[in-house]
């Protein structure tokens, strides 16, 4: 019974390290630059804005 426990610990630790690790490698790889590209689009939008009302 005490290997039994020790291994489910051991398991579970494992998997919540795994689901962590897979979490921020999402967050840094696909939810990041998507946020970068809007932040670069808007400040785009604004530039283009100030432009149309100083002529």
């Amino acid at each position: 019974m005490k290997k039994f426990t020790f291994g489910f610990i051991v398991g579970s630790l494992a998997t919540t390290a795994a689901t962590a690790c897979l979490v921020k490698t999402v967050k840094k790889q696909v939810i990041e630059p998507i946020e970068e590209k809007e932040a670069m689009i808007e400040a785009n939008r604004k530039k283009a804005r100030r432009k149309s009302f100083a002529r």
